[in-house]
């Protein structure tokens, strides 16, 4: 097995912690993976995009140049994403901010209302975790099935009062789709 993702939105939506989270759960479930980020200088705002493999075999490039899956979380990401994605494979839109009808024929398209859904756990700013669950859920690449402690570790403990909500929000990601 092996999933190329590539995920792509606007700075501070979480673009590149979705991707890191999305990998370090994959190591830790015993899979080969690579992360490969890309962002603008801009703080918050800019371009953020990050290709992921995830693997049951050695990985021979980090670049992921036609995913298998790709993730759309704003409106500007979706000619990026909608061009690279492979034929047969899968879009994941972020139907909150997306809506531009998409054109392509050839893969699935999966709309998930990852800002709605966030803001009735508690905060917008999990979408990009409401989104990795569907991710999850449709790929089935990583399993995110031991989460907790990998967020204890990725987050700092000033941040681990939020461990439960982001939790809830994968769990929703994953009933959304």
């Amino acid at each position: 097995m092996t999933e190329k993702s590539f995920m792509a939105g606007f700075g501070g939506q979480g673009i590149i912690s979705m991707g890191q989270l999305w990998v370090y759960c994959g190591m830790k479930e015993g899979l080969e993976v690579t992360m490969f980020p890309f962002y603008g200088a801009e703080k918050r705002g800019g371009i953020a995009r990050a290709g992921c493999v995830v693997s049951s075999t050695e990985i021979a490039s980090p670049l992921v140049t036609t995913p298998d899956s790709a993730v759309v979380m704003n409106e500007d990401s979706l000619p990026l994403c909608e061009g690279i994605v492979k034929q047969g494979g899968t879009l994941l839109v972020n139907s909150s901010l997306v809506k531009t009808e998409i054109k392509r024929k050839d893969c699935k398209v999966v709309k998930v209302p990852c800002n709605e859904i966030a803001e009735k756990i508690g905060d917008v700013k999990i979408a990009n975790m409401v989104m990795m669950g569907a991710l999850s859920k449709v790929t089935g690449a990583v399993k995110l099935d031991k989460l907790e402690p990998v967020l204890k570790s990725f987050f700092p403990p000033s941040k681990h009062k939020f461990i439960e909500m982001n939790l809830k929000a994968i769990e929703a990601g994953k009933a959304a789709v």
